[in-house]
């Protein structure tokens, strides 16, 4: 196992973000008076507006959504990089991918028409973005490009839940589903930290680690404050980090657990160097974190083998005044509202704009942003949970693997399973 303290120093951070602003186009109309002296203030105040004017479009595009320019490299039309997470959700009747019913794969609480949901209409929604399209998911060719390969989901439920939806879309283009199991009998539950199920035609594997915060948790040190129940120690990767190294696609998420409740509330405090961190806010540990998991990508995965994503919050849309009411809709807002942690996105996409090897951010917390008639609601497993966090099973998680696997595809799927894939280059 490989526990050692990872850091970033300056030196490290090589690449500098470029974000690419759109054309600002301002109409002068000039106003001509006698007298130099008005003139000149005239052309002065219309410069000062015009270069405030491109600052605040440089500002919104850089970090009110961060790091676009990267967020999306490989998306391509016929002028130019396509946003593909600037879109909307359109009507198709041909959706769902999958029946959520007749997949084995597909969680009992993530299957709301199994548990007593009756309309159907979330079910029949498209992602697509404004200035392009997504391929059509073809399972069969992806399929055959997969035979030999490893896709790896680390991360908390959410990450579990596009796991799972990957497996269903995937089973549909499978003749016999007795070839497609779960390597250690498991059956699928939110507290093993392993589940790895096999497509035993195509020698494919894809695998899910729970891991909520990434780091490693510990027990308190000896001395410490009583409060104290247990620690993350943010400069030291998850103890089973090394199962995920060597894989073919990696994707990772982390945000939801890094709130008062799952944290401070029930005793888990900070720790760097074995020296606790009390006044560590949750936002500065989180940027800590991420540095020690980006330091671990840049030094322990071989890039030009594996491919690696980090998804971005995924929204909830919780209400009222103590954020405890959950009212799912019948059809997506008109206008995107949701709990998102918008700082969340940005320390991450400030942290992957400076590792030095390529990373991919699925920038989907706008895509779910709208989506308040997609989550599991009242229709738990079992009934008393009411969820409006988690996705239905078919449903929004889909979407983020049809843009991995556009993304894989435009790419000419990277070099993934190349000659080089034996090789590990340690940065």
């Amino acid at each position: 196992m490989v526990n050692g303290t990872f850091s970033r120093s300056a030196s490290a951070r090589l690449t500098p973000r470029s974000v690419s602003s759109p054309r600002v186009s301002v109409h002068r109309k000039w106003w001509v008076a006698p007298g130099p002296s008005f003139s000149f203030l005239a052309m002065i105040f219309c410069l000062t507006s015009v270069l405030l004017v491109v600052g605040c479009v440089i500002y919104l595009y850089a970090f009110r959504y961060p790091s676009r320019g990267r967020l999306v490299a490989g998306f391509y039309d016929e002028s130019d990089v396509c946003d593909v997470f600037d879109g909307s959700w359109i009507p198709d009747s041909s959706y769902p991918l999958y029946n959520g019913t007749e997949c084995p794969f597909a969680e009992r609480g993530f299957n709301c028409l199994a548990n007593g949901r009756q309309d159907k209409n979330y079910l029949k929604w498209r992602w697509k973005p404004r200035h392009c399209d997504i391929p059509k998911f073809d399972v069969h060719e992806i399929l055959d490009r997969l035979r030999g390969k490893r896709i790896v989901f680390v991360g908390d439920s959410m990450s579990r839940t596009q796991w799972e939806s990957l497996i269903c879309m995937l089973m549909t283009g499978v003749h016999d589903p007795n070839t497609v199991y779960e390597v250690n009998g498991n059956k699928i539950s939110k507290t093993i930290r392993f589940l790895g199920v096999k497509f035993q035609t195509f020698n494919l594997s894809v695998e899910f680690f729970r891991s909520v915060f990434l780091v490693q948790q510990g027990l308190p040190p000896t001395n410490g404050p009583r409060r104290i129940r247990m620690t993350l120690k943010l400069d030291k990767m998850d103890e089973i980090n090394q199962r995920w190294i060597d894989s073919d696609v990696l994707i990772f998420n982390s945000g939801h657990w890094w709130t008062p409740s799952k944290l401070f509330d029930v005793g888990c405090y900070f720790q760097v160097g074995g020296v606790l961190k009390l006044g560590k806010s949750i936002s500065s540990a989180f940027r800590m974190a991420l540095d020690t998991w980006a330091t671990w990508v840049e030094t322990m995965v071989n890039t030009n083998r594996t491919h690696v994503f980090f998804r971005t919050f995924e929204p909830s849309h919780w209400s009222g005044l103590n954020q405890k009411a959950c009212e799912v809709t019948e059809q997506p807002l008109s206008v995107a509202k949701a709990n998102d942690r918008n700082e969340f996105a940005d320390i991450l996409a400030e942290v992957v704009a400076n590792m030095t090897v390529p990373v991919t951010v699925l920038n989907v917390t706008l895509m779910g942003a709208s989506r308040s008639d997609a989550h599991i609601g009242t229709w738990s497993h079992p009934a008393s949970i009411l969820d409006c966090s988690h996705w239905c099973l078919p449903g929004v998680p889909d979407a983020w693997n049809e843009l991995v696997f556009s993304h894989l595809l435009t790419n000419g799927w990277k070099q993934i399973g190349d000659a080089e894939r034996g090789k590990r280059s340690c940065l």
